[in-house]
Formats: C-alpha cells, sequence, structure tokens
C-alpha cells in the first residue's frame, strides 16, 4: 500500500524546511524563486495535497473561519421542524466560499444572552484560532462580542446588520425591501394593509417597519398607526399579532410580517376565524424560508447564502493583507409572488 505524501517528504525532496513549504503553499512571501520552484517541482513529483495543519505552518495565518450563532434559537429551530434553513443557507455561502479559497468553515453555537458569552466566544477562538469570524443575529449586534473581537484584533463581519460599528457589515436593504412588498400590495389595490414587527433586538426589525412605514405614508391612503402590531419572530407573537388585528373596527385586508414564523402564524389565525387567504386577507412574509415556500405564501427572499458568501471571502481577502475593502455591503432582496396575496375583497 502506498504512504500518504506529508509536508515533511516535500521538505525533503526540496531540501527546504517545513516553514519554507509552507510559506511556498500560501503564496507568502520571502521566499527566493529559485527555492520555490525547487519546492513546487518536488508537489508536482510526490503528487502532494496540502493538509490545513500543513497550511499553518507559514505562522500568519490558519485558513479557518469560525462562524458564530445563537445557541438557544438554532437549537429551538431545530426542533421545531418548521422548516427553517436559515443555518443551512448560511453555511452552504461561507462554506462554498471558503472552498474556493482553500478555507475551512467551523460552526459554533453560544448563547448570546449569557453572562459567561465573553468565556464562551474565547474559548472557541482559542480552540480553533481562526482567521475571522461571521457573526450572525443576533451575536452580530452584540456588543459583547464585537467589542471583544475588536480588542482581540481579530477581523469579524456581521450578517444581516445595519448597526454602525466595528467589522465587515453585509446585510440587505431591510426597509427597501419592506417598501417593495406594501408597494406590492398597494399595487393590487389593497388600501388597509397591516404589519406584524420583528423582535426590537434586531436593527433589521425597525428597519423593516420603518420601510413599511414610508411606503404607507408616500401612498394617497397615508399611514394609519393602528395597523402596526407588535411581534419578536415568534409563531406565538404573530398569533397575538394578528389577533389584535383582525379586532380592529376596520380589519386590514393584507398583513406584511416580518418573518415567515410570524406570516405563518397570520394565515392559520385568520382562516380559524373564517377567513380565507387570499379572498379575504392577503399575507407577505419575510425570509422565504421552506415554511414560506411549502405554505405557498408570497415572501420577501432574504439572500443568506449570498450574505454568507459575501463576508467569507472580505474576511479571506483580509486576511491576506487587502486594506481597501468595503466596512457596509448590500446583497440584493428578491421577491417571490405566490399564493397568499391577491386583489383584495370587493365591498359587499
Amino acid at each position: 500500500m502506498r504512504r500518504a505524501v506529508t509536508i515533511k517528504h516535500v521538505a525533503a525532496e526540496a531540501g527546504v524546511s517545513l516553514q519554507t513549504v509552507s510559506r511556498v503553499i500560501n503564496n507568502e512571501p520571502n521566499v527566493r524563486p529559485v527555492v520555490q520552484e525547487r519546492v513546487r517541482a518536488a508537489v508536482a513529483k510526490l503528487g502532494y495535497v496540502p493538509s490545513l495543519a500543513a497550511r499553518r505552518m507559514g505562522g500568519s495565518r490558519s485558513f479557518l473561519l469560525m462562524a458564530l450563532n445563537d445557541r438557544d434559537r438554532t437549537i429551538e429551530g431545530w426542533k421545531s421542524g418548521e422548516g427553517t434553513d436559515w443555518v443551512d443557507q448560511m453555511l452552504m455561502g461561507g462554506m462554498l466560499k471558503c472552498e474556493a479559497h482553500g478555507y475551512r468553515m467551523i460552526f459554533e453555537l453560544v448563547d448570546t444572552h449569557s453572562d459567561h458569552v465573553d468565556a464562551a466566544v474565547r474559548g472557541a477562538i482559542a480552540a480553533l484560532h481562526p482567521d475571522g469570524v461571521i457573526l450572525t443575529p443576533p451575536h452580530s449586534e452584540n456588543p459583547a462580542i464585537t467589542g471583544l473581537l475588536s480588542r482581540l484584533g481579530l477581523p469579524f463581519a456581521r450578517i444581516a446588520s445595519i448597526a454602525e460599528g466595528d467589522g465587515f457589515a453585509v446585510s440587505m436593504d431591510d426597509a427597501k425591501a419592506s417598501a417593495f412588498a406594501v408597494d406590492h400590495l398597494l399595487g393590487l389595490g389593497h388600501v388597509r394593509i397591516g404589519f406584524i414587527t420583528g423582535s426590537e433586538e434586531y436593527a433589521v426589525s425597525g428597519a423593516r417597519l420603518e420601510g413599511y412605514r414610508q411606503a404607507m405614508a408616500a401612498s394617497t391612503h397615508g399611514l394609519d398607526e393602528t395597523l402596526i402590531a407588535q411581534g419578536d419572530f415568534s409563531y406565538e407573537s404573530g398569533v397575538a399579532a394578528m389577533e389584535t388585528l383582525l379586532a380592529l373596527p376596520s380589519r386590514p385586508t393584507a398583513v406584511l410580517a416580518s418573518n415567515d414564523r410570524m406570516a405563518h402564524a397570520a394565515l392559520r389565525t385568520a382562516k380559524r376565524n373564517g377567513l380565507s387567504v387570499p379572498g379575504d386577507l392577503s399575507v407577505i412574509s419575510f425570509d422565504n424560508t421552506p415554511l414560506a415556500r411549502f405554505a405557498d405564501m408570497t415572501a420577501v427572499i432574504q439572500p443568506i447564502a449570498e450574505m454568507s458568501a459575501v463576508a467569507a471571502e472580505l474576511l479571506i481577502r483580509s486576511t491576506a493583507g487587502e486594506a481597501e475593502l468595503p466596512r457596509q455591503s448590500m446583497v440584493d432582496f428578491g421577491f417571490a409572488p405566490r399564493g397568499s396575496t391577491a386583489a383584495p375583497p370587493r365591498p359587499k
């Protein structure tokens, strides 16, 4: 059986140190051209495929990115069985981008509300030595985490974050996306359009609400604040918010909810109250997870994979020494019209 070729074999063949082989593999500076040629010739002759550990020997990079997701919310999403694929999309975008650059991405769960979040993040960094960190909501706007990474001098990217601060912020234009959804409903002829807010813990919730307010205020019908109901991204809050909207003297004929779970709650609550969707009530959701697709709900598409890919690329380029990189990046949102929206019912 043929033995595995290691970096030691390449170093011996080329007559150089292990660190020199690593520097050549990683295209690091300060290696004479003649030595580079010897090392590359040895790599080709032996058929050597560099491992992550071998690439790290150069000393400047680990070729590893770490993505941090909130422990409680992630586990809750996995256990719910409701088709939440936020994590899957984030991993797909980040991992494929890392693969294209010879990197790896590790996924860690940390409780953002823990009193020991500082120690948990420090422990993960000490164990993995990543070149950079991708933060997902609500980590991306947790000052305890972003402040720690800034003090450590470790590059990080904040996905779905529009807040000012350190690191690379990568998001879609949530206000514009919300206004687009409202305009879609206005175009169908709706006048009474309700809105279910997201958790105040997320800056994007405020942006989505602001987009709704701006679009309604700019319409010929104007903004009615009573049509705004409080939610927190949970299914239960979506039920409560929809019940509030249905109890109004003049109920809405359409509702925009700040995520798929609350939109699904609104849809089912409307049906329990004897309303048909979209005959009596139109519903639009945010995110476009499988839950929205399976329920045939019109949805704003949050480009999670694309945001993760942009975040990974910015971190990799930063680690490679590029200085002129955008601190804020916007990724285009999408929109999927489906069977939950139609023209409003005619007055009886």
